[in-house]
């Protein structure tokens, strides 16, 4: 199959890719910033999408929409970034979220005072060449950041999880636990068993047993990991996402070029849009749904003040 050819049958649509038409998040008519929408008009979205041509400058327009990064970190705080970071792949290929965006969080978060920055994923692939040939490693660091292991099962300490329904403790990464801030950063793209790779299903990378969350329903662990620790800012890469053969993909020919990155605190709102932004038809992602259902977000995106930002 042609690449042109599986754009149309993935999207239904010809040339002109119409977030619009998936999800309403941006208008049809390109504007330099477009008015917050939802329940309220006034306030701090909880939703900011964005569309671009440049991955950093997308960024910090998403950022200043929620107040700069000095809205969640504080001189002095440590930091920990989860990027999607499991698969031996270059930028390039959207397996993992892209190292621009990693080292502008790093950067903006030691100049905002931040003490110590860290990243880390437990890996699918082996962790080392991972984090180098990803790129978000040499990014991490050279922005004043350190990559941690996610390898060793003795960074990891047991936490419980009360209000979960099947996931109700795990081995959960150091970090995770012991950081001020925790941003969450992964990568838009399909995946066999979840459906989609997103904010929620990110988590996955923080404890040591991943295979719990294969043999005690998927998606109500995905949405049961959300309560490990709820990220505190969500900033998701969907500017070229996998709309097949995901989480890992085979070539370029897999990805379609959105050029959006969506961003925000609401955990549920940023996955529901994206799901919309891929898609899916309501309820294909189960995780969504259950965790809408257990009080951890909007799924609702008419409920949602969202802020849309096109960047020209």
């Amino acid at each position: 199959m042609q690449r042109r050819d599986f754009l149309k049958m993935g999207f239904g649509v010809g040339a002109a890719f119409s977030l619009e038409t998936l999800s309403g998040l941006f208008p049809v008519a390109a504007a330099a910033e477009a008015p917050a929408a939802g329940a309220a008009a006034a306030g701090t979205p909880a939703l900011v999408a964005v569309r671009g041509n440049s991955r950093v400058a997308m960024l910090d327009a998403a950022l200043e929409a929620l107040g700069g990064i000095s809205a969640f970190v504080k001189p002095g705080q440590t930091v920990v970034i989860k990027p999607n970071c499991a698969w031996d792949k270059g930028p390039e290929l959207s397996a993992n979220t892209h190292p621009d965006l990693v080292g502008r969080v790093v950067k903006l978060c030691r100049e905002a005072g931040a003490a110590r920055v860290v990243a880390f994923d437990h890996s699918c692939d082996a962790w080392q060449r991972v984090y180098r040939v990803s790129g978000i490693q040499e990014a991490v660091e050279k922005n004043g950041g350190e990559m941690l292991s996610g390898a060793d099962e003795g960074m990891y300490r047991e936490h419980a999880n009360p209000q979960a329904r099947n996931l109700k403790s795990a081995k959960v990464h150091k970090a995770i636990l012991d950081s001020d801030v925790y941003i969450n950063m992964p990568v838009l793209k399909h995946h066999g068993g979840a459906r989609m790779t997103a904010c929620m299903k990110n988590a996955m990378g923080l404890v040591w047993d991943r295979g719990f969350f294969h043999s005690h329903d998927l998606h109500q662990c995905i949405a049961d990991s959300v309560l490990l620790r709820k990220p505190d800012l969500n900033i998701l890469d969907a500017f070229a996402p996998m709309l097949r053969n995901g989480p890992k993909g085979k070539d370029e020919n897999d990805l379609i070029s959105t050029k959006a990155l969506l961003a925000g605190t609401d955990i549920v709102a940023v996955d529901a849009a994206a799901s919309k932004l891929l898609g899916n038809a309501e309820g294909e992602v189960r995780h969504i749904d259950l965790a809408a259902e257990m009080g951890l977000g909007e799924k609702d995106l008419s409920k949602v003040v969202i802020k849309r930002i096109t960047l020209t």
